[in-house]
């Protein structure tokens, strides 16, 4: 049976479905699936939340730097990264060299109603979620992009018929690497 090699990482603004799409994805390839977030939460034992609150976004960046340069070291994963995830540029660097990076986009309304009543979005917390949004968007869509060597569009996508796309596009996209090898 033709199996997918490597690691993929997901990046991509909160509310895109990294973390849905991962565990389908890592359900359908037998691959292990990882969440930063929920890895820097375990090590804690506190919420993403609480540790913005507390120590503030650099601090968590540094927590999050951490357990990305982990992870990306293991063999055969699927990494659900944190929307800021992709901000520093040695985050950037680890996820381009050490496996396959896809950047799951969706529009502002969707990404508003995945995450509107979820309170642990710190930087969601605020009286105008949407414009947070997209600011953060803004800010963010370039690096997603540069850092991308998958762009998938999750915008009121069903997660199985997703995912299984994206499975097919991963298959072609490691069979024309393979096939360009000399």
């Amino acid at each position: 049976m033709d199996t997918l090699a490597g690691n993929f990482f997901l990046v991509g603004l909160m509310g895109a479905g990294k973390t849905t799409v991962g565990r389908a994805l890592a359900r359908k390839t037998g691959k292990t699936f990882y969440d930063s977030d929920h890895e820097i939460e375990a090590k804690t034992g506190v919420k993403v939340a609480t540790i913005f609150e507390i120590e503030g976004e650099q601090r968590f960046r540094d927590r999050e730097s951490c357990a990305i340069a982990e992870l990306v070291r293991r063999d055969n994963i699927i990494l659900a990264t944190g929307g800021g995830a992709i901000l520093r540029p040695e985050n950037r660097q680890l996820l381009k060299a050490n496996g396959v990076v896809i950047y799951l986009r969706a529009n502002i309304d969707d990404l508003l109603a995945r995450t509107q009543h979820d309170r642990n979005r710190p930087l969601l917390q605020t009286a105008d979620p949407k414009a947070k949004l997209e600011s953060l968007l803004k800010e963010r869509d370039p690096l997603y992009t540069e850092v991308a060597d998958l762009i998938v569009d999750t915008t009121q996508q069903n997660v199985n018929l997703l995912v299984s796309q994206l499975e097919a596009q991963l298959f072609e996209r490691q069979h024309r690497h393979q096939d360009s090898r000399p």
